[in-house]
Parts: C-alpha cells; sequence; structure tokens
C-alpha cells in the first residue's frame, strides 16, 4: 500500500470539490538506498495507543518548552516506532508545536527520523503558511541524504501559495531544476493551482504550454483548477471554451467539470444552462446526472434564493428514483424562509412528513424562526406543541427562536414565564436565551426585569458581554437611574464579567446629565482602582459637564490630564471644548489650550469651529481676530467662515467691518459669494461708503465674476472708479 500524500486545497470546502491529492510513491525499487522513502502502512489504531496518548498530553499540559518537558518526553520519543510518531504530530493543533517537537526530536542522541516522519511533517506544514519550515525540512532531508521527490516541493509551494505570496511558489520550479528533480504533473497541478488563488489566469493557462515542453500532460485536476478560477472570475465562456479543448485533448470532462459550470449558472438562476449542461453531460461525456448532482443543484439554488427552481428539480430527482433526504428539503425550506415565504415553508414541511421523511429539529426550528420574523408568534408556538406529537424534541435553539419572536413581538412576560418553565419541558436554556430576554425587556423599557434577568444569567453561570451591558446601562440613565447603572455595572463587576472603559464612561455620562460631578468623578476614581484605563470619551464627558457648569479652570485642567496621559482628542472633544468655552467667552483660554491639543492631534478646522461658534454667539469682533488662522490655507471650509463672519456683520448693521472680511479674503485668493457682497454693497451705499461699495464690485469685474455691461448700475460703478483712479 503506497503512502499517501495529501495536500488539500481551498477548493476542498467549496461545491463541487477539487481535490489534489497524488500518491508518494515508492523510490525503493529505483533505489535500494535505506534513507530512501519508503511505503509505510499508517494503523488507525494508533491514536488510542497509550504512548501516543501521553505523549500529547504533556505536549498539551505545558504551556512552554521546558527542560522539565523534554526530560519527560525523551525517553518516550525513543520508545515511539514511526507510525506513531507521526501520529503524535498531526494530534497537534498548532502546527508550529509539531515542527518544534520534529526538530528537538531528531537532535536527540542516536536517534534518527524515519523517512516517513518527514513526509508526514511536510503533509502538516502544507497545509499552513510556515514555508520556512518547509525549506528548514526539505534541507534537513537533503543533509540526512534522503531522496526528495517532487511532491515535497510541492508543499514548499503550496505553503508560498497560503501566504500569498505566488511568485515565490513559482520560483521553486527553478529550485528543482538546480537540484535536478524533475516536476511532474502533480507539481504542475499546484502550480495551476496556486496561480488561479492567486487570480493569475492567464499565467495559469500558459503553464499549459510549459507542461506540454517537459512532455507533462494536464490531467482532469488540472482542467478543473482552470474551469474554477474561470467561473470564479465570471468568465463563463472561457471555462466552457476549455472544457472543449479539453475533449481536443483527448481528456473528456467529468461530473466534477459539470457541477463547477451548473453552480456558476445557478448563481444567475440561469435554469436553461443548466438542463443544457445536463444533456450534455449525458449525451456528450455518457456521464448519468446522479444523486450528487442533483443534491450540487438543490443546494446551490436554494442558497442564492431561487426556491421555486429548487423544488422543480427535488421533484425531477425523486421522479428519476433518487430519494431526496432531510439536508436538501431543509435547504429549500431554510431559502423560503429567509425570503419570508413562510406558507410555503410550512407546505414543504407537511409535504416531507407526507413522504415519510420526517423533519429534524433543525428544519423545525428554522421554520418557527421565520413565523416569528414575520409576527405569526401563535403560529410559532403551535409548530413547536406539532414538534413534540411528531416525536421531534424541540432543542435550546428552537425555544430560544420562539421566545426571541415572542420578545421582537412586545410580549416579553409571555417569554419570561416560557424561561420559568424551562425545566418541566426539559430544555436548557443558554447565554443566548438569557440575552434575546434582556434585549426584550429593555426595549418595552421593562428595565427592572432587565436587571433581574442580569442578576438570573450571573447565577447560571452566563456573562453578558459589554455590548449588553452598556446599552442596559444607557436605558437606565435615559430614565434618570444613573445610580441603578452604577449598581447594576458594579455587580457585573463583583461578579467577574467583562466590563470595559466604555461602560463607566456611560455611567458617568449618566451622572454629567444630571451635573452630578462628584459622583462622576467617583466613577472615573473605580476606573483606575478596577485597572481600566479611561479614553479620550470617558474625559470629553467630564470636559462637557465641567464647562456646561461654568467650571473653565477645572476643565482645562481635565483636558491637561488627558494629553498628559497620552489620550488624542477626538473631533468631538475639539467641539465640547469650543462649545463650552465660547459660551462663557473665555476665548484667550480657549486658544491656549487649543495650541495644546493641537500638539496632541492636528485638526485642520478646529478655528473654523471657533469662528463659527462666536458668530451664532453673537461675538462676531473676537471671530475677526482669528480670521488670520483660517486664511492661512484659503480652502472651501476656510471661506464659508468668512461667509459667516460677513453675515454677523451685516446682522449688526456693520458693512464695513464685512466690507473688510471680503477684501482679506480676495487678497488670499478667495472669491466670496457674489449675492452676499451684494447685500454689502447695498448697505455701504446706504451708509453713505459708496467708494468701499464700487470698490467691492470692482474686484469681481477685475476677475471676470461680472461685467460692467450687465446692468446700468455696474456701469455707473465702473466708470466713477476710473475716473477716481490716478493717470
Amino acid at each position: 500500500m503506497p503512502l499517501i500524500f495529501k495536500i488539500k486545497t481551498p477548493f476542498q470546502n467549496q461545491t463541487p470539490k477539487t481535490t489534489l491529492i497524488h500518491t508518494f510513491t515508492s523510490y525503493s525499487s529505483q533505489n535500494p538506498n535505506h534513507n530512501s522513502i519508503r511505503p509505510f502502512n499508517h494503523n488507525e489504531s494508533e491514536i488510542k495507543h497509550p504512548l501516543v496518548n501521553e505523549v500529547c498530553r504533556l505536549i498539551n499540559s505545558k504551556s512552554n518548552w521546558t527542560p522539565t518537558l523534554e526530560h519527560e518526553l525523551r525517553q518516550l520519543i525513543r520508545s515511539l516506532n514511526p507510525s506513531q510518531l507521526c501520529t503524535v504530530l498531526q494530534s497537534q493543533p498548532d502546527a508550529r508545536t509539531a515542527l518544534r517537537l520534529f526538530h528537538w526530536a531528531d537532535r536527540l542522541w542516536r536517534y534518527e527520523h524515519h523517512p516517513v516522519v518527514y513526509t508526514t511533517m511536510l503533509e502538516i506544514l502544507s497545509k499552513t503558511s510556515l514555508h520556512q519550515g518547509v525549506k528548514r525540512v526539505i534541507r534537513l532531508m537533503s543533509r540526512r541524504r534522503i531522496t526528495l521527490c517532487p511532491e515535497a516541493y510541492a508543499c514548499l509551494m503550496v505553503s508560498y501559495g497560503r501566504s500569498g505570496d505566488w511568485r515565490k511558489s513559482l520560483n521553486v520550479l527553478s529550485v528543482m531544476e538546480r537540484v535536478n528533480v524533475q516536476p511532474n504533473l502533480f507539481v504542475y497541478n499546484v502550480a495551476v493551482y496556486v496561480l488561479v488563488k492567486a487570480c493569475k489566469l492567464d499565467m495559469a493557462v500558459k503553464m499549459l504550454s510549459r507542461m506540454a515542453l517537459v512532455d507533462v500532460l494536464p490531467d482532469i485536476v488540472t482542467y478543473n483548477c482552470l474551469i474554477k478560477g474561470y467561473c470564479d472570475a465570471g468568465r463563463i465562456q472561457d471555462a466552457i471554451k476549455l472544457t472543449e479543448e479539453m475533449r481536443a485533448e483527448g481528456c473528456y470532462p467529468d461530473k466534477v467539470s459539470y457541477h463547477i459550470l451548473m453552480g456558476y449558472y445557478c448563481k444567475d438562476n440561469r435554469v436553461k444552462e443548466v438542463r443544457i449542461l445536463m444533456d450534455k453531460m449525458l449525451n456528450e461525456s455518457e456521464l448519468i446526472p446522479d444523486r450528487v448532482t442533483y443534491n450540487m443543484l438543490i443546494h446551490m439554488l436554494s442558497k442564492y434564493g431561487y426556491g421555486f427552481e429548487a423544488i422543480d428539480f427535488v421533484k425531477e430527482a425523486e421522479e428519476r428514483g433518487f430519494s431526496v433526504d432531510k439536508v436538501e428539503y431543509s435547504a429549500v425550506i431554510h431559502c423560503f424562509c429567509q425570503k419570508g415565504d413562510i406558507d410555503k415553508a410550512k407546505e414543504l414541511v407537511n409535504e416531507m412528513c407526507d413522504k415519510g421523511c420526517m423533519p429534524d429539529v433543525v428544519t423545525y426550528t428554522d421554520v418557527i424562526n421565520g413565523l416569528c420574523s414575520v409576527g405569526k408568534v401563535d403560529e410559532a408556538k403551535t409548530l413547536l406543541e406539532q414538534m413534540r406529537e411528531r416525536g421531534c424534541k424541540p432543542n435550546t435553539v428552537s425555544y430560544t427562536a420562539l421566545l426571541n419572536g415572542l420578545c421582537v413581538n412586545g410580549r416579553s412576560l409571555e417569554a419570561r414565564e416560557m424561561l420559568n418553565t424551562s425545566e418541566e419541558d426539559w430544555w436548557v436554556p443558554n447565554s443566548i436565551t438569557y440575552s434575546v430576554l434582556l434585549h426584550g425587556f429593555r426595549r418595552e423599557k421593562k428595565l427592572t426585569e432587565a436587571r433581574e434577568i442580569v442578576s438570573e444569567m450571573i447565577g447560571k453561570g452566563f456573562s453578558p458581554t459589554p455590548a449588553e451591558i452598556n446599552l442596559l446601562i444607557q436605558c437606565l440613565c435615559q430614565e434618570g437611574r444613573p445610580n441603578d447603572a452604577k449598581k447594576l455595572m458594579e455587580e457585573c463587576l463583583n461578579n467577574g464579567c467583562d466590563v470595559n472603559a466604555v461602560n463607566f464612561t456611560t455611567v458617568m455620562h449618566g451622572f454629567c446629565q444630571k451635573e452630578d460631578i462628584d459622583t462622576a468623578f467617583s466613577v472615573l476614581d473605580d476606573m483606575y482602582l478596577n485597572n481600566i484605563k479611561p479614553d479620550a470619551v470617558t474625559y470629553t464627558a467630564i470636559i462637557n459637564t465641567l464647562g456646561k457648569k461654568g467650571e473653565i479652570e477645572k476643565a482645562i485642567e481635565m483636558v491637561d490630564k488627558m494629553i498628559h496621559k497620552s489620550l488624542i482628542p477626538t473631533p468631538v472633544t475639539y467641539r465640547v471644548v469650543i462649545n463650552r468655552f465660547c459660551q462663557h467667552n473665555k476665548v484667550t483660554e480657549l486658544l491656549s489650550l487649543l495650541e495644546k491639543m493641537l500638539s496632541r492631534q492636528p485638526c485642520k478646522t478646529v478655528y473654523n469651529q471657533v469662528i463659527e461658534k462666536l458668530c451664532s454667539l453673537g461675538n462676531v469682533n473676537e471671530a475677526y481676530k482669528l480670521l488670520g488662522k483660517v486664511l492661512r490655507t484659503a480652502s472651501r471650509t476656510d471661506a464659508n467662515s468668512c461667509h459667516m463672519v460677513i453675515e454677523s456683520y451685516l446682522r449688526k448693521g456693520d458693512p464695513l467691518s464685512a466690507y473688510k472680511v471680503a477684501n482679506r479674503m480676495f487678497s488670499r485668493n478667495l472669491v466670496p459669494e457674489l449675492k452676499l457682497c451684494e447685500k454689502v454693497s447695498k448697505l455701504l451705499v446706504a451708509h453713505g461708503l459708496s467708494r468701499e461699495a464700487d470698490q467691492l464690485m470692482l474686484r469681481f469685474v477685475e476677475r471676470g465674476i461680472i461685467s460692467p455691461k450687465n446692468s446700468k448700475q455696474m456701469q455707473r460703478s465702473y466708470t466713477h472708479i476710473l475716473r477716481l483712479q490716478p493717470c
């Protein structure tokens, strides 16, 4: 029996499956050297061998590789035969651990790995991206004078491919030429697979030409790999063309080839093309569509939401004598449940029962969940009872789906009663069950019941997530109950639940909303005591409350503390600081504080925000002083800030100051809005400042935005300005 060397590819996880499996052929007939790779029979009973179990136990029980572990393993490793050692290596959940054990054992005095151990190690590493480990094993085989066959290098190619480095994977072919190892069909198939996986389809096709130069004929695995690549890339015509070329080369498509093409057509609901392919299978390739073919079509069509088309294939399969089991029916039923066609799903369940194919708990649960999603909770309860009557015992997932439906439809108290009778009905709630009720009570604002659910969860050994805790804390704070929110958080914290900075911040924000700043600071101290570091959002909440109460000095102190702790101010932090300081007319202190904040986190629009806030508060003169800071960049945002200042001056009846702002904009190559400047011009004329009004409009004439011939007024203004200018 030859030693099987398997290299699994991602195609194995798809339907239809394409497997690159090749046999590590025995070289013993060609090379009688003892160190050549020989056939070795693996015995499945080795997994239960006491020595194997003891070695695995020792490795798994130690978190680190220590001298004590090495001492305990030394005699055990020597007692293992090659097959048992291979079993130990394959049993390791982490390939790195297996590789370390492999190299450590290789260095033992008077110990030598059997060649089969090397091939096993290569097989393990080929399933990972640890290409450096593969290279080390290959070099070690070379030093030990163990004959290296092409499949060993194929492992290195696959490992490079898994790490995303297709170029190095192809370079292995050149390495093989330098060491006089001729690539075989298996190696070329791996090269094609790596290129397809890297979306290099054209290069993968060219690999066929390279194979022809060395007289290596592609097989069905080669072509199926290319067909799968074309279909994944949406190049279905190229895939069809390749199947025709296969026939010309004497390699006829197999069922996998047709299944790949059918799977692509199922995505687009092109059932007509699927029928054509089925005819080709039968007439051209003499392949009869079997149960696997129909199962694939049913699953693919159901997966992409084409339930009625899937039903047609179910009926056709049954007419041809193929039994359709509960798995296929469940796929179709799930499709209709996802689309909300619950009546059709129920009809299929009844049809299954009539045919003697009893639905399992998964199918029933899917329908129950579908009924609840469309608000038919009572029908879902009835179906749950039917499950029991038909001998299908509902499980925790079934009850949780029904409880979720009750909670979503505002019947959380009824769901609570059902939970209380769980022991009588012989089912055990899990953490998701309690979370469903928690969210249901929270949505209905029944916060006392929600808190009871949290306490019951903790008592049952389930921990609510930080997100669930936070949602309940938010609701309590919104109801004006921050003290209850704090007690809830402390209960979760004392019982080992995962409480994070967001939960503390939400509680602090609740106290800040009630302007209870002392308790908020107390919560901040509790954060440090529990070794939870506050973030910028935490400090922003306190800064906002201090600013709201007018305690500017304390707010500055908190900003300094935040910066000192290397916390980056957020855009919300900037907004809060600007709003509160401007409200209390602390512009000087604000500018000084902003300089410190900007040193930690630049914000391009910070001064624009200050100007706009000052204008909204009517403090336009202070806003005017800051124009120099925003006109440095001359962006569209800066222009909007200048427009706000102009409008503020116009509201105050000060057109001259607005005129100055417009001139500053022109000097920075920013063109103000024409309509806004026309308002400024009219107000200037009304205040007896006709010269300034004419000069402002002349700026637009000089830039070609308006023409002096557009109106008589503009023509008079233009003529008047020309007269005033010196010759």
